[in-house]
């Protein structure tokens, strides 16, 4: 295993992190933890117009929620630091001089309104506007200016954004871990923006400059980035850093459920399921989302979910915990396709986690929504209802909603059910079979089992009939697991008044 393997995701603070986010980071990780390397966190805050405060406390929170660990970051510190890009503003400004001093890069003096007419004129002749090498000599910029120009203008604190000349006639290829071979040809690329007015670098050179001095190997992003990598191999070849430019791996999109178009933060609202990690609460109520740990979805069934959306280990293994992702992960396995977000797999992963989930974990992860629906049990009995219940769970929040009654009393009877089973004239029998409950001892479930059973035998009575009109009387549904459990946990008291309530709930219901 190599050491020289240095991974980073750098998400920037503008709001909540879409779980495509939290899929490009787990890919990283888990790149870097198979070959003994490094995952960093780099919080790429160089454009404070679109700060949102708290946005960086919800990216560190997110990834240790999801179990994703950081080597280096911000809050963890590291030798590459800082990792905040708004912290590394004196190191771009070398940067940029240089690029200036070498021809690679040029002053650009061009006014929001000379660029607007500029946009104007284009459209006005059915074109895009493109600041680059077409017209680049026909601009306000140190290419066209003279020299005591350009130095008058800096030294009277005229505005000016510093932008990359790019070569002319030259194709650039990239060799992607992903996408194979990938071809530019720089007429087609505009001269970007590398500094801009307010003295901070944009993305394209502070993304370079950090993986460069950070050592980045690879750098594994989202499709969108794509063409974004031709101007970063110029940046690179600009520095003469090509020997030691990072291998590219670009993720195929997360696609909308229905398969068209990418998945947006705003999908949640209208497919009715979460796209972020943890809730968020914005500025106004359209710009606030549910998490998926607000949605009841363990961490380990959205990272073995997410690990599959655009991965496949190329086996019939579907559930892996963090442990065996790290191991069985490859980026070659990866696919060009873009991923359908399929909510109803990602339900599925969950399921089969409640499932085999520790009984004591499930009862922390469940605490906190007791404590909203202000339920007030011991850790015993809940223990023994998520017991009980989680087979039935696809969500956390099933265990309480499936399983109200066993928190409070029953807000209604399946009336159609208990139309089915229920004739007034079986009031005699039933009153027996309160005194059946009174008397068992001890109240388990394999006693009132035994001992109920013998009761219908004895009296010939139909077994479905009684253990449905039983169920319906304790639990309101003739869904749930087996009700001498629920009977048992419910406790003696508590199911002899539901039986005894339930008798006069049926009467009424049947003679409506």
């Amino acid at each position: 295993m190599s050491n020289s393997m240095r991974v980073r995701f750098a998400p920037s603070p503008t709001g909540a992190l879409h779980i495509g986010g939290i899929r490009t980071a787990l890919y990283n990780y888990l790149l870097a933890k198979q070959q003994g390397g490094t995952f960093i966190l780099r919080i790429e805050d160089t454009d404070q117009g679109r700060y949102v405060e708290g946005a960086e406390d919800y990216i560190t929170t997110a990834l240790e929620w999801c179990g994703i660990e950081v080597d280096e970051s911000p809050k963890k510190g590291g030798n590459y630091g800082p990792y905040r890009q708004s912290e590394r503003k004196d190191i771009y400004q070398k940067y940029v001089q240089q690029l200036v001093d070498s021809g690679r890069a040029y002053y650009a003096f061009d006014t929001a309104e000379d660029l607007a007419t500029q946009r104007k004129a284009a459209e006005t002749n059915k074109q895009t506007f493109k600041y680059g090498i077409a017209n680049r000599d026909t601009l306000n910029n140190s290419l066209t200016l003279s020299a005591a120009d350009v130095q008058s203008r800096l030294d009277d604190g005229t505005p000016y954004t510093v932008r990359l000349k790019v070569p002319e006639d030259e194709q650039i290829v990239i060799e992607d871990r992903v996408r194979g071979t990938v071809t530019f040809d720089t007429v087609e690329l505009d001269d970007k923006i590398l500094m801009k007015a307010d003295g901070m670098p944009t993305y394209h050179l502070a993304n370079v400059v950090d993986d460069h001095l950070m050592k980045i190997s690879h750098v594994i992003r989202g499709e969108e980035w794509l063409p974004s990598t031709a101007h970063h191999v110029l940046l690179y070849r600009a520095f003469n850093w090509e020997d030691t430019m990072p291998q590219f791996a670009h993720l195929p999109l997360i696609l909308k459920p229905n398969g068209k178009g990418k998945l947006s933060k705003r999908d949640g609202a209208k497919f009715g399921f979460p796209v972020f990690p943890l809730s968020w609460e914005g500025a106004t109520e359209a710009d606030s989302f549910q998490g998926f740990k607000e949605y009841g979805v363990l961490p380990t069934a959205l990272v073995n979910f997410l690990a599959f959306l655009g991965w496949n280990p190329g086996t019939e293994q579907e559930i892996f915990t963090l442990d065996e992702l790290v191991n069985a992960f490859s980026i070659e396995q990866i696919g060009k396709s873009g991923a359908r977000f399929d909510i109803d797999k990602g339900k599925w992963f969950n399921q089969q986690y409640i499932i085999h989930s520790d009984t004591k974990h499930l009862a922390t992860q469940l605490r906190p929504l007791l404590q909203e629906k202000s339920y007030e049990v011991s850790d015993d009995y809940l223990l023994k209802v998520i017991d009980l219940m989680k087979e039935r769970a696809v969500v956390l929040p099933d265990i309480l909603e499936q399983g109200y009654f066993f928190f409070e009393d029953i807000h209604t009877y399946d009336e159609k059910a208990v139309r089915k089973n229920w004739k007034v004239e079986l009031r005699t029998g039933f009153e027996y079979f309160l005194g059946l409950l009174d008397a068992a001892e001890p109240f388990t479930a394999e006693h009132l089992e035994n001992t109920i059973k013998a009761f219908i035998k004895d009296r010939e009575l139909p077994m479905g009939k009684v253990l449905q009109i039983f169920r319906l009387a304790i639990s309101g549904t003739l869904k749930g697991p087996s009700v001498f459990e629920m009977a048992a946990t419910l406790g003696k008291e508590e199911v002899r008044q539901r039986v005894k309530h339930s008798y006069m709930e049926f009467d009424k219901i049947t003679k409506e």
